[in-house]
């Protein structure tokens, strides 16, 4: 174990596989004790295969998460998995959760992760990046499978890209979907995912989707995430390019997506901000 991998870790865990996976490659790195906060009806079960002991919460009871984090003595935490967006309105909410909310001046992902986080701080627990661990799941610069986009999708692209820097400074979405040159949807409050079937049912076939973190990002939380969920998506639209940004999105199962992205023609790419076009 080195001088930078915590003991004992705690995993702050949302849906999907992404909690399991950076649990799998915590334990790699010399991570001697996992910790799970896990949510009902949102964490997989099956994370309890992957850490030591998991205590489960409901959403929105942000007391008893911040008195379970000091229980467990543990003092790095990790989120991991997004968690239903529209739970900011179905959860029921304590009174520590209300009182947090009524001191932020928007609400959005960010701010919320962004309050969590300095609650977790005076509990004594420090929130690292999110992407922690799995350093080898964040792409450099470069297409990352066979198909190159072509000119058209290029412009696509560096339009999609110039957009989404904008509406995510704005924290209103990282995604941006773009066909020949006109704007078809920009992500809000429901998610990449139903971004894309959104712009896809406008525009049909030829959808190219952009996704970004917002140029002062907190990496601890919020972070762009692909994985196979959204290939399958971008499958169903029959979309032709995803484009993401290099060395600051995190793409799960990397050789699952990137042979799928190959077997259904779709032009997989890690871009900067050097693509974009003024």
């Amino acid at each position: 174990m080195t001088l930078d991998t915590p003991r004992h870790l705690l995993l702050v865990s949302g849906k999907g596989t992404y909690p399991l996976l950076l649990a799998q490659s915590a334990r790699k790195r010399g991570v001697e004790r996992i910790t799970a906060l896990a949510f009902r009806g949102e964490t997989r079960r099956e994370i309890t295969r992957h850490v030591d002991d998991v205590i489960w919460l409901r959403l929105g009871q942000l007391a008893d998460l911040l008195e379970a984090a000091g229980r467990t003595g543990a003092k790095h935490a990790v989120m991991a998995g997004q968690l239903t967006p529209t739970a900011l309105f179905t959860a029921r909410l304590d009174s520590a959760a209300l009182a947090m909310l009524k001191g932020l001046e928007r609400r959005n992902a960010h701010t919320i992760f962004a309050a969590v986080a300095d609650s977790l701080s005076k509990c004594g627990v420090d929130l690292l990046p999110a992407n922690v661990f799995m350093e080898s799941n964040v792409p450099e610069p470069g297409v990352l499978g066979s198909r190159h986009p072509s000119k058209t999708e290029t412009n696509d692209i560096s339009l999609g890209l110039n957009v989404a820097k904008v509406t995510s400074d704005l924290d209103i979405g990282q995604t941006v979907v773009v066909r020949q040159g006109t704007i078809l949807a920009v992500e809000a409050f429901e998610g990449t995912n139903q971004t894309i079937k959104r712009a896809g049912a406008l525009a049909g076939p030829g959808i190219v989707v952009v996704k970004v973190a917002k140029p002062s990002h907190d990496m601890r939380f919020d972070i762009p995430v692909i994985g196979m969920h959204t290939v399958r998506v971008l499958r169903s639209v029959r979309a032709s390019v995803l484009a993401i940004e290099a060395r600051r999105t995190l793409l799960l199962d990397k050789d699952d997506v990137i042979r799928a992205a190959d077997s259904m023609g779709l032009s997989l790419v890690a871009m900067t901000t050097l693509d974009a076009k003024t």
